[in-house]
């Protein structure tokens, strides 16, 4: 390669909510003898699952899989509700490692269906987060992907009310937003952004070093709505070169010039670290900050009851990405 400089863009990687989440389902390994079950991937990174496999975690699709009494996480993304009843029945110890921005979409679902609304959810059919939304008010919720999708509805009688999946890149949000306003110029929507404020940040971030850069490497899994949302970014900013990878063994061989990096929600920073090192910039790195981050989101609250608060005292100041690496030694 023939890289002069590597833009490394703030904030990047981690979120609050995967934070949370890996270092509750590290506890779980810790505090239980193998295996520990987790619902659904605990986020979505190929690295991160196969730490945790290694360790003794199995993944499952359904609780039903699940031992009776056996430990369980239910992941970061959200389930529907008859999920965490069938998990909370199945006997067994059960931590709810739910990001709370999802869980107020849930509750955002909850509430406008009780008052009769039609809800418009935009989100990405399948997704992990979308599935569990979706299932808790599945009569009232309708899925739209598109501006085509909200046109092709049937009118409904009842008032309509907009959420979206907290993934979501702008782009995606912006056109069905504008679509719905249109179409139901009473429409709904929440005081506060269903967006999560770490996806707009690390789209931010990356607008930012897209303006510079000869090519962008985007890291994280292809199963990651974020990450893709984070490569749409980078392809609309009009960057001549976009690539999103797993890690640094999939980099092109021809990268040279300016080279903009940057990590999806679920990526951890021994990823980027080793990104950084395969593409060697003569100039070496600059990074590219638009924002401090400094939410943090407490263990879940069964966590706190299973292990005690003195031995979560620290938790605030434990990267998750810490914890991933020494699980790995």
């Amino acid at each position: 390669m023939n890289v002069d400089l590597v833009l490394l863009a703030a904030p990047r990687g981690f979120c609050a909510g995967v934070e949370m989440a890996i270092k509750a389902l590290a506890w779980m390994v810790r505090s239980f003898e193998p295996p520990v079950y987790c619902y659904h991937e605990i986020v979505h990174n190929r690295l991160v699952v196969d730490r945790f496999r290694d360790l003794g975690v199995v993944f499952v699709d359904s609780v039903d899989e699940v031992p009776p009494g056996k430990p369980l996480m239910l992941s970061a993304h959200g389930s529907a509700p008859d999920v965490v009843a069938a998990a909370r029945a199945n006997g067994g110890f059960v931590v709810d490692a739910v990001c709370p921005l999802v869980t107020k979409v849930h509750h955002e679902v909850k509430v406008r269906a009780g008052k009769g609304y039609s809800i418009l959810y935009v989100g990405h059919e399948g997704h992990d987060e979308a599935v569990g939304t979706m299932a808790v008010a599945p009569d009232a919720i309708h899925l739209v992907e598109s501006e085509g999708d909200v046109v092709a509805l049937d009118a409904p009688d009842q008032p309509v009310a907009l959420l979206a999946q907290t993934t979501l890149s702008h782009q995606d949000w912006a056109g069905v937003l504008a679509a719905a306003r249109d179409r139901f110029p009473d429409l709904w929507m929440p005081g506060v952004s269903d967006l999560c404020f770490a996806t707009t940040n690390r789209q931010a971030a990356l607008t930012e070093i897209a303006k510079r850069a000869d090519a962008i490497v985007v890291i994280g899994s292809a199963n990651s709505s974020n990450t893709v949302a984070l490569e749409k970014v980078a392809r609309s900013g009009g960057c001549p070169r976009v690539y999103r990878v797993n890690g640094a063994d999939e980099l092109p061989g021809d990268l040279g010039g300016v080279v903009g990096v940057t990590a999806g929600a679920s990526a951890p920073e021994e990823l980027v670290r080793a990104v950084i090192d395969r593409l060697n910039p003569r100039a070496g790195v600059e990074e590219v900050q638009v924002t401090d981050e400094d939410e943090y989101f407490p263990p879940p609250r069964e966590l706190r009851d299973l292990v005690g608060s003195e031995a979560l005292s620290d938790d605030r100041r434990v990267a998750a990405s810490d914890v991933l690496d020494a699980l790995a030694r």
